[in-house]
C-alpha cells in the first residue's frame, strides 16, 4: 500500500529532491523522471521506479493505477504526496501527475553490440540538455543502436535532459567515454564515422554509408576540435540556404540521421 508524506521537511523528500543536482545524482546513482507519458513508456521498455510519488487524488487515471501496480509488483515503494512537493521534486510550478525515481541506465562501451544497429549517435561536449533530450528522441525515431556521449557532455539524466527525451532516454542504450577511448573503441572492429563539420567536409547527400554508422555531432558552439573531426572517415556539411551560417546541433543530427537512414549500405 502506498505511504503518505506531505511534509517537506521528510528526509526522503528532502533526498529526492537533492537528486536534482548532479552530484548528488552520482553519488546515489538515481534520477528523476516526471509525467504520465514518459513513466508509461519507462514502464513499457521495462523500466520502473524505485520510487514512485502521485499526487492524491490522481491515483485513478489507468496510467497511473498501471504504474502504481507495476511499481509496487516490483519492489518499489509508493508515496502519495500533494502537487507542492511533486512541484518541489520536478523544479515545475505544474508538475505532472507522477514523479519517479530511477536508477541509472549508462552503459559501458564494451557492452555494446555495434553489429545490432545500422546506424548509431554520437554527441561530443553537448552543453544544452534540450539538445541532448532531443538527440535522444532522433536515436530513438530512426532505430539507432544508442547514444555515445564523448568527453564531457550535459548530464542526460538531469531532469531538463529526461523531460526533452519525452521517453527516449528509457528506450536508447547510453554511454559515455573520453574521445580515446570511444576512437579506440570504434577502430577495433566495423564502424564509419561520419563527422558533422565544415572544413574539408562534402556535401551531406553526397557520399556512400556502410552500416554501422557512427554518426558523430560536435558541441553546439565549437563544432567539432579539429583533431576529432580529421580523425572521421567522412565529414559532411548540411548546406544553409539563408542567412543562418548553421543549424541548431539536435537538427542537425536529424537531418542527417535520417539521411544516412535512407542510403546506408548493409556491411558485406
Amino acid at each position: 500500500m502506498p505511504r503518505e508524506i506531505t511534509a517537506f521537511s521528510n528526509p526522503l523528500i528532502k533526498r529526492m529532491r537533492s537528486l536534482r543536482d548532479k552530484k548528488h545524482r552520482r553519488a546515489e546513482g538515481l534520477f528523476l523522471a516526471e509525467g504520465l507519458r514518459i513513466l508509461t513508456e519507462a514502464r513499457e521498455a521495462g523500466h520502473l521506479p524505485a520510487y514512485l510519488f502521485y499526487a492524491r487524488g490522481n491515483d485513478t487515471h489507468p496510467l497511473a493505477k498501471a504504474l502504481i501496480a507495476a511499481t509496487e509488483a516490483a519492489g518499489g515503494e509508493v508515496i502519495a504526496t500533494d502537487d507542492d512537493i511533486l512541484s518541489k521534486l520536478s523544479g515545475k510550478d505544474n508538475p505532472g501527475a507522477v514523479v519517479g525515481v530511477y536508477r541509472e541506465l549508462a552503459t559501458d562501451l564494451a557492452r555494446l553490440d555495434r553489429t545490432a544497429a545500422p546506424i548509431w549517435l554520437v554527441a561530443e561536449r553537448l552543453r544544452d540538455p534540450g539538445n541532448l533530450g532531443t538527440i535522444l528522441r532522433t536515436a530513438d525515431a530512426v532505430g539507432a543502436g544508442g547514444l555515445i556521449l564523448v568527453d564531457e557532455c550535459v548530464d542526460p539524466f538531469s531532469v531538463e535532459a529526461v523531460r526533452a527525451s519525452m521517453g527516449a532516454l528509457f528506450t536508447i542504450p547510453i554511454a559515455r567515454a573520453a574521445w580515446d577511448d570511444f576512437h579506440g573503441w570504434l577502430r577495433a572492429g566495423p564502424g564509419q564515422l561520419v563527422g558533422l563539420a565544415l572544413e574539408g567536409a562534402v556535401d551531406y547527400r553526397a557520399p556512400d554509408f556502410a552500416a554501422p554508422v557512427f554518426l558523430l555531432t560536435g558541441n553546439e558552439a565549437q563544432g567539432l576540435p579539429p583533431a576529432y573531426a580529421a580523425a572521421c572517415d567522412v565529414r559532411v556539411k548540411i548546406p544553409m540556404l539563408g542567412k543562418a551560417d548553421s543549424l541548431n546541433a539536435a537538427v542537425a543530427t536529424a537531418v542527417m540521421a535520417y539521411t544516412v537512414l535512407e542510403r546506408v549500405r548493409p556491411t558485406d
